[in-house]
């Protein structure tokens, strides 16, 4: 199966880096992105837009054969899903890891102050967000500070414009990760911002990951073996008959074997 794994703000293809492997050496074809301006500190990122990074993803999507399994973490989950939209046919799964389909009309994300049209990673026992951080040594974490790269302004503050409904029948699996199931069907319940586009999804089905908020870098070896299992299952779901087709051969059976017994 074609893999396309999107990192989330500030971060870059590097994020994948013990994951990847692991897909690829259990026979997928993997695509780690790093999307237009998250090269490196240096790069140029003035006129990047939101459209930007998600042209980046339907690019990906449209250089694969087969089905697609897009992964995007946390932000990178927004950007995903306006490629959904875009792509409907060609995505045979999403999946959520720390984040949610973006909303139509929304900024991808809100809250975080520019400079110069960029936006830094914030420190996050400055702004009071430990948890994000919960499952870091402090190398690692450090790591995680030296490696980031200010995003720009645009991909987190440009309105969301979706278009396909079919983008809702994609099905999803939401990784939870310094959050759980029951928090997610709370917040619905709330009608909060967040999470009213997954509610509209008509198959969304969880798994848990306790942690922080960067397994990719925390728990990779756990997260390849969770994205290793959705392969899986992603693929015995498309190799079997249709429902249909399931039911008039079930019908077909029993006629044989009442037929059989006359």
């Amino acid at each position: 199966m074609d893999i396309i794994l999107i990192p989330g703000l500030w971060l870059n293809a590097s994020t994948w880096r013990e994951v990847a492997p692991v897909l690829e050496r259990a026979g997928h074809r993997v695509r780690a992105l790093t999307l237009p301006g998250m090269e490196s500190t240096e790069t140029d990122r003035h006129g990047i837009a939101l459209s930007d990074h998600v042209d980046a993803v339907i690019a990906a999507i449209d250089d694969t054969d087969g089905p697609v399994l897009l992964v995007g973490h946390s932000a990178g989950g927004g950007i995903a899903h306006i490629a959904v939209d875009a792509r409907p046919e060609k995505v045979a799964r999403v999946v959520y890891i720390g984040g949610f389909p973006s909303v139509d009309g929304e900024p991808l994300l809100e809250g975080f102050p520019a400079t110069n049209g960029e936006i830094s990673m914030p420190n996050w026992f400055e702004v009071g967000d430990q948890t994000n951080i919960s499952d870091f040594e402090q190398d690692s974490l450090e790591r995680l500070y030296a490696d980031s790269v200010p995003a720009p302004e645009r991909v987190l503050t440009d309105p969301v414009s979706l278009h396909d409904e079919r983008r809702l029948m994609v099905p999803v699996t939401a990784v939870c990760t310094e959050y759980t199931p029951a928090d997610i069907r709370g917040w619905i319940e709330a009608d909060q911002v967040p999470v009213r586009e997954l509610a509209k999804i008509h198959d969304v089905s969880h798994v848990e990951l306790p942690g922080g908020h960067w397994p990719q870098l925390t728990q990779p070896g756990r997260l390849a073996s969770i994205l290793l299992e959705i392969a899986a299952q992603e693929g015995l779901r498309r190799q079997a008959p249709p429902v249909e087709t399931q039911r008039k051969g079930l019908e077909g059976l029993m006629s044989k074997l009442v037929g059989g017994q006359s």
